[in-house]
């Protein structure tokens, strides 16, 4: 297996199937361009009407709002919906274009937000028009390639049938082809996937996700999917001042705070933390916070007959962060350990209130 980048080796094929259906997005379908009738040739239009008219504001301020750093992602997302609602002003004056490419690429380590932005994506080309239902299918290689002669293309042909009308996420893409073995069954899956994104890219849109390095090799062995791919997103690690705004936002969703102290340990754990090799960025804050968690609450529950204030209930401690250890060495388990919200980020609805940048 190939090393991931600082060292990070990523899990392995035999994960456990991951296969969830996420709902569309709350947003309604958007009016065609038909329905809302074809303009005369000397009439103008506003882009700023186009966005209301799609409905699309609220998503791309969430996305600038909730998504802590990544900009050149945000930019790219940017670009993609100024060329989409270009194109529908353009469908309004009669002006007739191929439909755009809208497969895309996110390379990045666990925990980066790949999969949240995958979620906003799906319910943007909803709202803009280019999806019939903008929901999202979360697949892995488990869950379109077969272990015996006969099994891998009604598996893929379920997958593509449930993901028509949104977004098919192949997380961890690369475990759909083994070089070293040519008899291996992800090629019959590859080769279909492939079919279905050219021939059906009008009803669906694919993005294959993992870390950069294994997606290169990837692309290098499959040249046919390459250049099926228009839209290349790389999810940088986090930086630790990033990191400590993230871990901030998700204390404030639940009414929780550091108190100063607490805040420095923190601080001081995670960038110990940030160049193990099992760091999962926003996923490892968010497990440590978990834990902080539970041991604020055992620390009160220690002393029954103690008399606590709101504030006693709403403030994590240096000791909450680091326990008994005091020299802050790592806990027994996992930072990223498994979590059923993280490994399944599909199933979590595109509106839905948490920080972005988990997955």
């Amino acid at each position: 297996m190939v090393n991931s980048p600082s060292g990070r080796r990523p899990p392995g094929p035999g994960k456990t199937s991951r296969f969830r259906r996420s709902p569309a997005g709350p947003g309604l379908a958007p009016l065609s361009d038909r329905q809302r009738g074809e303009l005369g040739a000397d009439a103008t239009i506003t882009l700023a009407e186009e966005r209301r008219a799609a409905g699309i504001d609220d998503i791309l301020a969430a996305l600038d709002r909730e998504l802590i750093g990544l900009v050149p992602v945000k930019q790219h997302i940017l670009e993609i919906a100024a060329l989409l609602l270009v194109d529908r002003a353009r469908q309004r004056f009669g002006l007739q274009a191929p439909r755009p490419n809208l497969h895309m690429c996110f390379t990045g380590a666990p925990g980066t937000g790949k999969t949240t932005v995958a979620l906003r994506m799906a319910d943007m080309l909803h709202r803009l028009g280019y999806l019939e239902r903008g929901h999202l299918v979360h697949a892995m290689r488990n869950d379109l390639v077969g272990e015996y002669v006969g099994q891998t293309a009604p598996r893929t042909k379920r997958v593509l049938e449930q993901a028509m009308g949104g977004v098919l996420f192949i997380d961890e893409a690369y475990y759909l082809f083994n070089i070293a073995d040519s008899r291996d069954f992800g090629q019959e899956a590859i080769g279909i996937l492939l079919q279905v994104m050219e021939n059906e890219r009008d009803k669906l849109v694919v993005i294959l996700a993992g870390y950069k390095d294994r997606m290169d090799e990837f692309f290098g062995s499959n040249p046919g999917m390459r250049s099926r791919i228009a839209h290349h997103l790389d999810f940088a690690d986090y930086e630790l001042g990033e990191l400590m705004l993230i871990g901030q936002v998700m204390l404030e969703q639940s009414s929780y705070y550091l108190s100063a102290e607490a805040e420095a340990v923190l601080s001081g754990y995670l960038k110990r933390r940030m160049d193990e090799p099992r760091f999962a960025n926003a996923r490892s804050v968010r497990n440590e916070l978990d834990r902080a968690r539970l041991r604020h609450a055992h620390r009160l529950a220690a002393d029954p007959h103690r008399s606590w204030g709101r504030d006693d209930l709403m403030r994590i401690e240096p000791t909450d962060i680091l326990g008994d250890d005091a020299d802050g060495a790592a806990d027994p388990g996992d930072l990223s350990g498994p979590d059923v919200a993280a490994e399944n980020p599909a199933a979590v609805p595109a509106d839905h209130p948490g920080p972005l940048g988990l997955d």
